[in-house]
């Protein structure tokens, strides 16, 4: 099952500026992404930069990168135009892993693909985990997730779903569901490039506003996501400075 992994890099960030090429253990975040996705059954990795110097970094460790505009208003917007410029066939599978994401474990990149191309009928895939604590579940920062019988998104959401009625309706929140167990969404996802290309087109809406939640649109405009749940929680991500030390840590006493 052939697919492509794509790691859009955007320099600027609020919280952790020139994140891509922050150092860790000696290599720049972005690279450190890509080798772990090079460690997966993907044909190709390529990183989708907004700064030549991305692009430089990654060609300077041997790691694919190309150069995309700077005004995309998203990971997506910036996906398509990767598609668009690497001249994939719609019905090509493209894996998009997070930027910020030099643990990921390279089986989840395979079972995102896999998932997707099982699912024939679907434009999507993510991946999600069992959650284990209540403070995870009542965390709003949390992304949860509900599936169909076939293993379907049905809803993402910030809020603690599925809501236990029974379970809660006495003395407030102080367990978590166990059938279904709840769910928490992580952040990759698999595509066929024919729908990368054409998401950015599509009207955002109303509920994706609400729940500041860009995977809903998809689910709004009828197409499908298939889910796969992973019996484990992904390594962790790099959002604030924190993060990064955190995160340097672990590699550098691996």
């Amino acid at each position: 099952m052939p697919f492509a992994v794509l790691i859009p890099a955007r320099l600027a960030s609020t919280r952790l500026p020139g994140k891509p090429l922050a150092d860790i253990a000696g290599l720049p975040m972005v690279v450190r992404v890509a080798q772990r996705a090079l460690q997966s059954s993907a044909e190709r990795v390529v990183v989708a930069a907004d700064d030549a110097r991305i692009v430089a970094a990654c060609e300077a460790h041997g790691v694919q990168a190309l150069l995309t505009r700077t005004d995309h208003a998203s990971g997506s917007d910036r996906l398509a135009e990767a598609c668009a410029q690497l001249g994939l066939a719609d019905d090509a599978i493209v894996v998009n892993v997070q930027g910020d994401e030099p643990l990921i474990d390279p089986a989840l990149i395979d079972a995102v693909a896999h998932t997707l191309a099982s699912h024939p009928d679907a434009a999507m895939s993510t991946a999600a985990h069992a959650i284990e604590s209540l403070e995870d579940f009542l965390n709003p920062n949390v992304v949860k997730a509900v599936l169909d019988a076939q293993g379907n998104a049905l809803y993402f959401s910030r809020a603690p779903i599925p809501w236990w009625r029974d379970g809660f309706a006495k003395g407030g929140v102080t367990a978590l569901p166990q059938s279904p167990a709840a769910l928490r969404h992580i952040g990759i996802y698999g595509y066929r490039a024919g729908f990368v290309r054409q998401f950015p087109s599509l009207p955002p809406a109303p509920v994706e506003a609400t729940e500041a939640l860009e995977q809903l649109r998809a689910l709004w405009h009828g197409h499908r996501i298939a889910v796969h749940v992973s019996a484990h929680a992904p390594g962790p991500g790099i959002d604030t400075p924190e993060d990064l030390e955190r995160v340097r840590a672990l590699l550098s006493n691996a």
